[in-house]
């Protein structure tokens, strides 16, 4: 696809094309994707943590008290963005932001690796507050670089998204492993290693973005700058409509929030119920020939779509490393760092006669189901069988809850009140393949339709709104997850995962419904 079709924002190096969009972005995904990683890095092992013994290096929280901390910390993480996205819009400008929200979760990080209380809270305080300046504004920096590229934005949040699942891949996978079998806070800390690097990478490649996330005075130093006037034809020209045209707009927005909140309270169970069900209830540990496949496969699935991303990377050094050389080799150490912890993790279990899936294991396969089927969506969403938003919603909604009847029909034999049960983990993985395909239906469409729907100079803060609907489904989640032992003691296992089933499956019928409603007040977005 060439420029001339499809007018990119930024420098001339951000029109480099590579996979068919701006240079730019890759720098975004691979920020994103160190972000991701210490996020899910932590979030993969803070309950198990939680809930382990003390003799495991634990602190033996009951399960409802972990939860009910997992999810106030899943909620502020996305609740803080509203105040990240207004002091972006008013005084930082959306560049510094990201890089100083990126410093503020690496500190908090480094407080997570020590084993005291006091570091606990104080490290998911600084993750909390660095988070709300990092997660609405780099999703800006997007948004402005196809401001006019609209037909083409759907295919960059799902790159974008990639990058967001290849960062939870790898630290669900890496934090995972070093937490459980050397030390959680060795795991907390590694998160923190790579938050730093892709801070670093981002700060160093920022120019590439030319006037797109400067603060307002930083804007008008740059407009005044002769060297730095852009041609007519990549002038960001804002849509004009009447005030009525964008409220309907809004209202859409409203609506499509109200229902990403029924979502991620169940998908959020990932992070709580889920895992305690592969910590406690499922049978982890394979022999002989068992062993042996589950090495293969996970060694494919790990090197696989590493292999994968390294050729996104060593395409952008291609493209960039003769400007951003700096930028280049903090990104290329941190792949080596991944690389060589990789293969340690690979030897080792190879090493072993049995092997034990380490409980965080299974988060992995929704990161990686991601990484395999997002180019696929992608170009669907790009052809003309691009469905409307609420129809998108709706299948991702359906998805989900038919993912959690799964995971009801195959607890079916764990007995009422049961703390411990050994079921396959055939029904976990089938689980996290309908949550995924469902997310990738619902996530990244979301928050391109706030980018289609809301003005630019509104852009920060309405991300940060949207952040706020899915951080009431995360306290949802954490709050509904808590009930599990509740649940279970009064009724049994199928019934707490049919309500996750029922639920879903509800409100994606009733979106659906509502699609010729919807489509009547974008006023003509797609």
């Amino acid at each position: 696809m060439s420029v001339a079709n499809f007018r990119f924002e930024g420098s001339d190096m951000n029109r480099k094309l590579l996979m068919g969009h701006p240079s730019g972005l890759f720098v975004l995904f691979f920020t994103e994707m160190w972000e991701r990683f210490s996020y899910y890095g932590m979030r993969a092992i803070l309950v198990l943590f939680l809930t382990s013994a003390i003799i495991d290096g634990g602190w033996a929280w009951s399960r409802e008290d972990a939860l009910n901390l997992y999810g106030t910390y899943t909620m502020l993480v996305y609740f803080s963005p509203i105040i990240g996205g207004y002091l972006a819009d008013k005084f930082f400008g959306y560049r510094r932001a990201v890089a100083i929200g990126a410093l503020i979760m690496t500190l908090g990080h480094a407080a997570m690796a020590f084993d005291t209380p006091w570091s606990l809270y104080l490290g998911i305080g600084l993750l909390v507050a660095g988070n709300g300046l990092f997660k609405p504004n780099i999703t800006s920096i997007i948004n402005g670089i196809y401001k006019n590229a609209q037909d083409k934005k759907d295919g960059a949040f799902t790159i974008f998204y990639m990058g967001v699942n290849a960062g939870a891949f790898l630290g669900i996978l890496l934090c995972g492993y070093i937490g459980e079998s050397v030390g959680w806070h060795y795991g907390f800390g590694l998160a923190g290693v790579f938050m730093f690097l892709g801070m670093v990478q981002f700060w160093l490649a920022q120019t590439i973005f030319g006037r797109i996330g400067l603060s307002p005075k930083e804007t008008l130093s740059f407009d005044a700058d002769p060297q730095n006037i852009e041609p007519e034809s990549t002038a960001i020209k804002e849509e004009v409509v009447s005030s009525q045209v964008q409220t309907d707009r809004y209202i859409v927005v409203g609506i499509l929030a109200f229902f990403t909140i029924f979502f991620w309270a169940a998908f959020e169970q990932a992070g709580g119920s889920m895992t305690i069900f592969a910590s406690d209830y499922t049978n982890r540990v394979l022999e002989g020939n068992s062993a042996t496949i589950f090495r293969i496969a996970n060694t494919l699935l790990t090197v696989v779509p590493l292999i994968i991303i390294t050729y996104v990377l060593l395409q952008l050094f291609r493209i960039t490393f003769a400007k951003y050389k700096l930028s280049n080799l903090a990104l290329g150490l941190s792949f080596a760092i991944i690389w060589g912890i990789v293969i340690y993790m690979l030897k080792e279990q190879f090493g072993e006669e049995n092997t034990e899936i380490p409980a965080s294991w299974f988060g992995i396969l929704n990161s990686f189901y991601i990484i395999a089927f997002a180019p696929l969506v992608s170009k669907i969403w790009e052809s003309k069988y691009n469905p409307p938003a609420t129809v998108k919603f709706g299948i991702g909604l359906v998805l989900l809850g038919l993912g959690f009847g799964v995971l009801a029909y195959g607890s079916a034999s764990i007995p009422q009140g049961a703390q411990t049960a050994s079921v396959s983990i055939i029904w976990l993985i089938l689980a996290y393949l309908l949550h995924t395909l469902g997310e990738l239906s619902l996530s990244p469409v979301g928050l391109s339709y706030v980018s289609k729907l809301v003005p630019a100079t509104k852009i920060g803060i309405m991300f940060g709104l949207w952040y706020i609907a899915v951080g009431l489904g995360n306290k949802a989640a954490g709050t509904m997850g808590g009930l599990i032992d509740k649940i279970t003691a009064a009724y049994d296992m199928s019934t707490f995962f049919l309500i996750f089933t029922c639920v879903p499956i509800g409100a994606g019928l009733i979106i659906m419904a509502l699609t010729r409603k919807v489509n009547k007040l974008m006023h003509g977005v797609h």
